[in-house]
């Protein structure tokens, strides 16, 4: 079983920190407040200096959404809150989504609130979904506020994707534009300026400075060049 490291605080306000062995961070946290400690954080011995993960399966909002909408039916249909997130674990095709519902479902098991719970997971339910929980906990109306949090992430969602859609055709532009003046300042302005070097004419600032970007060296050759004779 392994050890973790954990600090929190008492109800007093008092500091505590040590070192419990126990099967997951989950249930560890879920001890503690059974003895009226608030976590803070808590990390597993010896890795806590662990790399990064990478290629993990990042955790959709449109997967949030769907988690807030099925859940909000389960809970009105009368289903007991440990069974439901047990099954929207077991349904859930993201492997971290997965992970995270698993450990929600662990915490409450403990005797944990379902905001506490998800409070472990921030990077997933932040401060504004878990506040909304707890008062649905508190005045019996989890079922209601569930359905206003999927309405609220489905909007999200729906202005996300019209963002981007809103930007494509402006990117694509500048992109296009950007390209474009890219290549006439790689093979169109060289052979102009090889042009006026052969006509020796006095050139204008702005066409001196463009000609001095694109090569230098013939910039510097047109710059020094007198102007023909009448």
């Amino acid at each position: 079983m392994p050890v973790f490291t954990f600090s929190g605080k008492t109800n007093s306000g008092e500091k505590v920190q040590g070192e419990r062995t126990a099967p997951t961070k989950e249930s560890l946290a879920s001890a503690l407040r059974r003895e009226r400690i608030t976590p803070g954080s808590i990390r597993e011995k010896g890795k806590e200096f662990s790399l990064p993960t990478f290629g993990s399966a990042k955790i959709k909002t449109k997967d949030i959404a769907v988690f807030f909408r099925q859940f909000s039916v389960m809970i009105d249909a009368g289903l007991p809150l440990v069974q439901c997130l047990e099954i929207l674990a077991a349904n859930q095709e993201n492997p971290n989504f997965q992970k995270t519902l698993t450990g929600v479902r662990t915490t409450v098991e403990g005797g944990s609130t379902l905001a506490n719970a998800m409070r472990l997971f921030p990077k997933v339910f932040d401060d504004l979904t878990t506040n909304m929980i707890e008062a649905g906990e508190t005045g019996g109306i989890l079922d209601i506020i569930l359905q206003r949090l999927a309405i609220y992430v489905e909007k999200a969602v729906k202005l996300r994707a019209a963002v981007k859609s809103a930007l494509i055709y402006p990117v694509s532009v500048v992109s296009l534009a950007l390209i474009i003046v890219a290549a006439l300042l790689k093979y169109v302005v060289p052979i102009f300026s090889n042009l006026f070097i052969g006509l020796g004419v006095t050139l204008p600032l702005p066409t001196k400075i463009v000609i001095a970007a694109t090569s230098p060296k013939s910039g510097a050759q047109s710059a020094r060049m007198p102007p023909s004779a009448s």
